[in-house]
C-alpha cells in the first residue's frame, strides 16, 4: 500500500495490508440439494455404467454377469423415472432426503463394482463421486453418513465380490495385498475428500451469512440516508408556503381588533406558522441535511459525523485533519457515502470500546488518495486474532467491552463496505513502548472525490476537535 505515512504524526511501521474478501462469486446454498441436479448426475452415471459394462462384455470379450449388472443399472434408471413423476425437478430436497438418494447411489455403485471384481476393479475410485456430492451440498452429519456407508460397502466387497472380468483363456489373479492396498487408498481418499469438501463448504456458508449481514446493514444505511434526504427536501419545499401562511396571518391580525373573537385564532395561526418556519430553518441549516441534499461534504466532516455518536462514552475521542504529502491546503470535498460512514463508525466504536483513555481519528489527503487512520491506546489486537482480521465471526470482544457478546461481524462488515467503495483496509498494533491498535482506510481520490470539489474552496488549516 502506497503513502501510508501521510498524516502529520506518521506511523512507526508499515501497516499489514488486508486482502479483499472477494465475495462476488459466492452464491451457493448450504444443506439442501436440488432434485434436478441429483437426477441429472444419476442419468450420467446410468449412461456411463451401461456403456462400460457393454464395452467390457462385447468390446473386450470379457466374461461378466451381464444380466445382474444391467439389473443393478436399471434400478437407478427406475429411481430416476419415479422421481421425475413423483416430484418437481425444481424442488429442493431436505438434507435427509438427499442423503437417502446419495446413499442409494453409493450402494448401487458398490453392488455393481462387487459384480465386476470388487476391490480389484480399477473403477473402485468412482465410490468417491456420491461422497463428494454429499460433502459439498449437505450438512456434516449427512455427509459423514454417506462417507461411512461408502467405506463399509468397500469393506464388504472383500467377502462378497465376484471375480474380476477377464478373458476366458487368460484369467486375472491379483494378490490380496493389492486389493487391500486399493481399499486403503479408497478409504483415505474418501476421508480426505469428505473433510476438505466439508471445510470448504462450511467456510463458504459462513461467508454467505456474513455477506447477508453486510447487505442488511447497507440497506439500513441507505434507508436512513433516504429518510434524511426526504426530510431536508421537505424542509426546503415547505419553507415558501409557510412563509405565505405567516404573512397572510399577520395581515389578517391587523384587520381585527383585540376584542374580536377571531383575533386570537388569527394570532395563533401566525405564531404556529412562525414556529414551523423556525423548525424548518433548523433543518435547512443542519450540515448533515445540507450534505444529504447535495450529496457532498468535506472529508473532515465525514469523519466528525462518523465519530459523533461515540463522544462522551468515558474515552477521549479526538478528530483531527491535515494535508499529507503533496496534498492541497484546502479540505477536499467528497461524495457523502452511507457505506463509508457506517464503516468508519464501526472502526471508531471498536477503538472506543477497547481504548484505555484516548482514541484519535485522523483524516488526511494527498494528491492521489484519501486516508482515515484510527488509533487507540488499548491492548491492541491479540496475536491469535491478527492473522484472521477481516474474516467473519472473528472477535476478541468480551463482556467487559461495549456491546459485549457480539458475533465478530462488525470488522468484517466495515471492511466489506470500505472495499465496495473502492478502498482498502490496513491494520497493525502500535510499536512498544506504546500500546494500542491502528486501523487505516485508504481510497484513491477518484473513488470518493466529489465532482464539485474543483468549484468548492474550503481553506482550513489543520484543526483538532
Amino acid at each position: 500500500m502506497e503513502e501510508t505515512h501521510a498524516t502529520r504524526e506518521g506511523l512507526e511501521q508499515a501497516l499489514y495490508s488486508l486482502l479483499p474478501t472477494g465475495l462476488a462469486g459466492v452464491d451457493a446454498a448450504r444443506g439442501r440439494a436440488r432434485l434436478r441436479t441429483l437426477v441429472t448426475l444419476r442419468w450420467l452415471a446410468v449412461g456411463g455404467q451401461t456403456a462400460a459394462v457393454l464395452f467390457v462384455r462385447f468390446g473386450l470379450g470379457f466374461e461378466l454377469p451381464l444380466g445382474l449388472c444391467l439389473t443393478v443399472i436399471a434400478a437407478s434408471a427406475w429411481l430416476n423415472v419415479f422421481m421425475s413423476f413423483a416430484m418437481s425437478d425444481q424442488v429442493l430436497l431436505k438434507g435427509w432426503e438427499a442423503a437417502l438418494q446419495l446413499g442409494f447411489d453409493t450402494v448401487q455403485l458398490a453392488v455393481l463394482l462387487g459384480l465386476t471384481g470388487g476391490l480389484a476393479n480399477p473403477f473402485l475410485l468412482f465410490l468417491l463421486a456420491p461422497v463428494t456430492v454429499a460433502a459439498t451440498s449437505l450438512r456434516r452429519r449427512f455427509s459423514v453418513s454417506v462417507a461411512v456407508l461408502a467405506i463399509l460397502c468397500a469393506a464388504m466387497m472383500s467377502a462378497f465380490a465376484f471375480d474380476l472380468p477377464a478373458p476366458t483363456d487368460d484369467p486375472f489373479d491379483l494378490p490380496a495385498l493389492f486389493e487391500w492396498g486399493h481399499f486403503a487408498a479408497l478409504g483415505i481418499g474418501i476421508v480426505f475428500f469428505t473433510v476438505s469438501s466439508l471445510r470448504l463448504s462450511e467456510d463458504e456458508a459462513r461467508m454467505i451469512r456474513a455477506l447477508d449481514a453486510a447487505s442488511i446493514v447497507m440497506a439500513r444505511e441507505q434507508r436512513l440516508s433516504a429518510i434524511g434526504a426526504m426530510s431536508a427536501m421537505t424542509a426546503h419545499e415547505l419553507g415558501t408556503p409557510l412563509a405565505t401562511i405567516h404573512l397572510v396571518a399577520k395581515e389578517l391580525s391587523a384587520e381585527f381588533v383585540e376584542d374580536d373573537p377571531h383575533f386570537e385564532d388569527v394570532r395563533l395561526i401566525a405564531e404556529q406558522a412562525d414556529r414551523c418556519r423556525e423548525i424548518l430553518g433548523k433543518l435547512s441549516r443542519s450540515r448533515e441535511a445540507e450534505d444529504i441534499v447535495h450529496a457532498n461534504m468535506p472529508l473532515s466532516s465525514l469523519v466528525e459525523e462518523a465519530a459523533a455518536p461515540f463522544q462522551g462514552l468515558g474515552v477521549e475521542l479526538r478528530v483531527t485533519y491535515s494535508p499529507g504529502d503533496h496534498g492541497e491546503p484546502r479540505i477536499p470535498m467528497i461524495r457523502r457515502s452511507p457505506e463509508v460512514l457506517h464503516a468508519l463508525g464501526a472502526f471508531i466504536e471498536n477503538a472506543v470500546s477497547f481504548a484505555d483513555s484516548q482514541v484519535r481519528a485522523v483524516a488526511s489527503w494527498t494528491d492521489r488518495q484519501f486516508m482515515v487512520t484510527i488509533t487507540d491506546d488499548g491492548p491492541g489486537f491479540a496475536p491469535d486474532v491478527m492473522p484472521k482480521l477481516g474474516e467473519p465471526y472473528v472477535s476478541q470482544r468480551g463482556e467487559a467491552h461495549l456491546g459485549g457478546g457480539d458475533m465478530g461481524l462488525g470488522f468484517f462488515i466495515a471492511k466489506t463496505l470500505i472495499e465496495r467503495t473502492g478502498g482498502r483496509i490496513a491494520t497493525r498494533n502500535r510499536t512498544l513502548p506504546r500500546h494500542g491498535a491502528i486501523v487505516q482506510a485508504v481510497w484513491p481520490r477518484t473513488a470518493l472525490e466529489s465532482l464539485e470539489s474543483d468549484r468548492i474552496q474550503i481553506n482550513t488549516p489543520s484543526v483538532e476537535t
